[in-house]
């Protein structure tokens, strides 16, 4: 799939990574494991027990809960990381939309290289508020919608 210098420069890109010094960046792309994934695969589904973050290296993949989509997501874009964290169940599944090749960083992996750089922590503090921000957004977007579907009805 990729050599260890296409991985450490394509981890480089990615925005939870990017501020981190190469080091560490050096350590964590040998540990991710390399996975492959068929068209329409189901990566993982909605309650399933996670422990592991994954990063579309190419291919792309549909956040969904059941049929409606939550996201689309390409390469550079991870996916699963609230697992990493809550100890809950996964919130969405995940299915390919073509032949997709990721990266995986599993919990256990990710723990050690917090305790060696503790910036990770804040880089993923930020994707995932960044990702709370965006689903406020798309929710006012729909309320708003809804309220001037209701005015306009009603008048």
């Amino acid at each position: 799939m990729l050599t260890s210098v296409e991985r450490l420069l394509f981890i480089r890109a990615v925005p939870i990574f990017r501020e981190l010094r190469d080091d560490f960046l050096v350590r964590l792309a040998s540990v991710m494991d390399e996975l492959s994934f068929p068209n329409s695969h189901s990566i993982f589904t909605e309650g399933q027990e996670g422990r592991s973050l994954y990063i579309v290296v190419s291919g792309k993949v549909r956040v969904h809960l059941a049929d409606r989509e939550l996201a689309r997501l390409e390469q550079g874009a991870c996916f699963g990381e609230m697992s990493l964290f809550d100890a809950e169940p996964r919130s969405a599944s995940v299915t390919t939309l073509e032949n997709c090749e990721c990266l995986m960083l599993t919990q256990m992996q990710l723990y050690d290289a917090i305790d060696e750089t503790p910036d990770i922590a804040i880089n993923i503090i930020r994707l995932l508020s960044r990702r709370i921000r965006e689903l406020n957004q798309k929710l006012n977007a729909r309320e708003n919608n809804m309220a001037t579907t209701k005015v306009a009805e009603f008048r």
